[in-house]
């Protein structure tokens, strides 16, 4: 009897061991996994996070006279419809009234549909790239030319090709700009735009700042009146 008590006492202990080595592995392997993949999101990308020459503190470009009596601020997406929209509709006023000191702008371009297609983040990117090699003044070009040329959020899709022809038709020079729009130089900058959009509330393109306030037009033509005017 006693015999019996006793193997079943030394199985019940090799179970155990044999439990606590199976633990053992698992935790191992947990570790390596966790451990592995803190390696790699702390590795991350290479790419600077910092702000492209000629950019302001908020992620931004701003045009005009910075003392002008006015300021409006516009979020947009450089793949969104209604911002291409926008653009078409105020632009040529805007610009009038940007020449004349009555209105400073800061444009601030968004990753928001980066879930259609990543020409959102390429072509932010692509602007940052611009007014860091070539400044605000060529940048604004090609800003206009990114909006003549949008893409339907269906495609097709500029190229990375595409960006550096309209970066040179707006002035830039193709070696100072061709390696940061395909290597995305300023993808952390972008990246760090659209999270402090996403932080102030912003939750749609475009949304026009007038004077600190958000613009209270429900059409594309009375947002345009309300910049100008």
């Amino acid at each position: 009897m006693r015999a019996r008590e006793q193997a079943e006492e030394r199985r019940k202990a090799a179970k155990r061991r044999e439990q606590l080595t199976r633990a053992g592995l698992v935790a191992v392997v947990l570790a390596i996994v966790v451990g592995g993949y803190f390696l790699i999101t702390s590795l991350g990308s290479d790419k600077p996070s910092t702000a492209p020459d000629g950019a302001s503190g908020s992620y931004g470009m701003v045009v005009g006279d910075p003392d002008a009596p006015k300021s409006a601020v516009v979020y947009e997406d450089f793949l969104c419809p209604f911002c291409g929209q926008l653009e078409k509709t105020v632009r040529e006023r805007l610009d009038a009234a940007v020449e004349a000191g009555d209105v400073k702008v800061e444009y601030r371009p968004l990753p928001f549909l980066e879930r259609i297609d990543d020409y959102s983040p390429r072509s932010a990117n692509a602007f940052a790239v611009v007014l860091d090699a070539s400044g605000a003044e060529v940048a604004k070009k090609f800003h206009d030319l990114l909006f003549d040329n949008q893409p339907s959020e269906k495609g097709p899709f500029p190229s990375d090709d595409d960006l550096v022809d309209l970066a040179v038709e707006a002035g830039a020079t193709e070696s100072e700009v061709r390696p940061g729009i395909e290597d995305m130089a300023f993808e952390g900058w972008v990246d760090a735009a659209g999270e402090a959009a996403s932080k102030a509330k912003v939750n749609s393109t475009p949304t026009v700042l007038i004077d600190g306030e958000k613009a209270q037009g429900t059409t594309i033509e009375a947002i345009a009146a309300e910049m100008v005017s």
